[in-house]
């Protein structure tokens, strides 16, 4: 019994072990997005910290990504600055690729 115990607990850290990587990951490249964001919108130095912050905030609104692209999407068309959405998803799984491996390699 003592060995489905283990396993079990092996696949419960193992979970936990996950989730906080697919955190950090995400937060990370919540993080980068911002600061590329800021640079296509004008913003520089603490300005643009700023910008990267509100991004990885926006993302604790709703599960998923839809809420960070949805601030990004929204300060854009406020700025007229053109990108389409596919190329800011597309942005958003370049970015969340660097951030994993940034994680890993950390």
């Amino acid at each position: 019994m003592s060995s489905m115990k283990d396993r079990e607990n092996a696949f419960e850290n193992k979970f936990a072990h996950d989730s906080e990587l697919k955190f950090k990951a995400e937060a990370r490249r919540n993080k980068l997005l911002g600061l590329w964001a800021a640079e296509l919108l004008g913003k520089t130095g603490e300005e643009a910290e700023a910008y990267a912050k509100a991004v990885v905030i926006a993302d604790f609104e709703e599960a998923g990504d839809e809420d960070v692209f949805r601030k990004v999407r929204g300060d854009f068309d406020a700025n007229n600055v053109q990108q389409s959405d596919h190329q800011l998803r597309r942005k958003m799984e370049e970015l969340m690729a660097v951030a994993v491996e940034q994680i890993q390699s950390s």
